[in-house]
């Protein structure tokens, strides 16, 4: 297959376009002026795979007369249809000057009106390639437009069509015996060396008619040391976090460009050497845990320490919904056989035993894992509500506020029913507290509610 390009071609075809050898000589091959080329060839590949470039660089490279129309850049199908039409004439009219002059051509509506203008165009010409990058995502696009636009070699005979897409869908063609070119992702080895190729500076490059810019010039060995520090940093951040999610050579630029800045702040300011990449590795190793970094948006970042902040503070919340929310967490963690010690008057009176002792005083021989550390426990809303009226510091009359109020807490997910009939409120329903101790807390020391007090140990 090299035959057919001369090798030092070949070697300025992989320095413009690295890490695409085997496409490279592959359409070179099929695309050769003095072989037949097939009628349809389709380039499919993931994004950011170097599809679009590889082609157009070898279209370039082989001298071959071609035209390369974008879809992206058309907004419906019609649109598309005289974009190539134009694309076509422009191409010939650089090959053979005033020949093609556009003037008698009508309008292109359908793709039959395209095959007749481009079969007077390029009639008694040699081979011309059409290209049609990302034509599976056209706007307003039939699901017969793509087959028809891929016949259009069968109907002139010396124009050879490439489809550029993502993902061919099986029989997408409507034709058998199309020939497919495959543009694999970029493994890490090829990611980080395309990268490496254009390493950014360690020390920020002021320019010439800044104020403070410095009459000397980056030295060679500060240009070796980013070369040598970017390709490492590179292959740290693919093992880290591109290697799961950001997988495409776009989105792997532009992690390592965003986290080149912090990453390289200790040499700036003289903590570290140029070359102490893993001690710097060690003092940044947070860079490589978050993936904040990767998620776009126009909002800005918040630290962690600011999440963590923002995470505990509890909500505002009335005064009767927060000692509903205080009689909720007692009845989740503490066992229903201790509400008679906890809420019930005289209860003082009936703790004493026999032995003269107290229950609370006695050890227990076995050691209890708090309950705290269990988990919230179901508990139906009638034992809720009698602990609610329980801890008030005053008396209440039931009305529906007090139960429009648990229907609040259900819908901020602070309660969360875990079974029951059809109506929520009812007495037998069962419900379990969805907040943890330090939120609870934070309420009750705003309210000045000894919460510890009746909590089971």
């Amino acid at each position: 297959m090299s035959a057919m390009l001369p090798a030092e071609l070949l070697v300025t075809l992989n320095a413009q376009v690295p890490c695409r050898e085997l496409q490279i000589r592959q359409l070179a091959t099929i695309l050769d002026p003095s072989v037949p080329s097939p009628s349809t060839l389709v380039v499919h590949g993931l994004e950011a795979t170097g599809k679009s470039l590889t082609v157009g660089k070898t279209l370039q490279a082989i001298d071959v007369p071609y035209a390369i129309v974008r879809s992206l850049e058309c907004i419906t199908a019609r649109h598309l249809l005289e974009r190539t039409l134009a694309a076509c004439k422009e191409s010939v009219s650089r090959e053979c000057g005033d020949e093609a002059n556009g003037s008698h051509y009508g309008s292109c509506e359908t793709v039959s009106l395209l095959a007749v203008q481009l079969k007077y165009l390029l009639a008694g010409r040699e081979k011309f390639v059409l290209v049609f990058d990302g034509i599976d995502r056209q706007r307003e696009a039939l699901p017969t437009f793509l087959p028809a636009i891929a016949r259009l070699g069968e109907i002139i005979p010396n124009l050879t069509v490439i489809l550029i897409v993502t993902f061919p869908r099986i029989g997408f063609l409507h034709n058998a015996g199309v020939p497919y070119i495959h543009f694999s992702p970029y493994n890490r080895s090829e990611s980080v060396s395309i990268l490496s190729r254009s390493p950014l500076p360690i020390f920020p490059v002021s320019r010439p008619d800044s104020p403070t810019a410095s009459p000397s010039t980056p030295s060679a060995g500060g240009e070796e040391d980013s070369a040598w520090l970017w390709s490492r940093f590179c292959a740290a951040v693919w093992d880290s976090l591109a290697k799961g999610a950001a997988r495409d050579l776009l989105s792997f630029e532009s992690v390592c460009r965003q986290l080149w800045k912090p990453f390289v702040r200790p040499i700036q300011d003289g903590t570290y050497g140029t070359r102490d990449f893993s001690r710097l590795m060690v003092r940044n190793r947070a860079l490589f845990q978050s993936e904040d970094v990767m998620l776009e948006s126009i909002v800005p970042l918040v630290s962690a320490e600011a999440k963590k902040g923002i995470a505990k503070r509890p909500h505002d919340l009335p005064f009767y919904s927060k000692f509903l929310l205080f009689a909720a967490y007692l009845a989740s963690y503490n066992p229903a056989r201790q509400d008679q010690v906890f809420f019930m008057k005289m209860s003082e009176k009936k703790r004493r035993k026999k032995g003269g002792g107290t229950a609370v005083g006695r050890v227990s021989k076995h050691r209890k894992i708090q309950r705290k550390l269990l988990g919230p426990q179901a508990f139906v809303l009638e034992r809720m509500l009698a602990m609610f009226h329980a801890i008030l510091p005053h008396q209440i009359v039931p009305t529906a506020d007090i139960m429009t109020q648990i229907a609040t807490l259900a819908s901020l997910r602070l309660l969360v029913r875990t079974s029951g009939t059809a109506d929520s409120l009812e007495a037998q329903t069962k419900w379990r507290v969805n907040v943890g101790w330090e939120y609870v807390q934070q309420l009750a020391r705003a309210e000045r509610f000894d919460i510890e007090s009746y909590l089971a140990e």
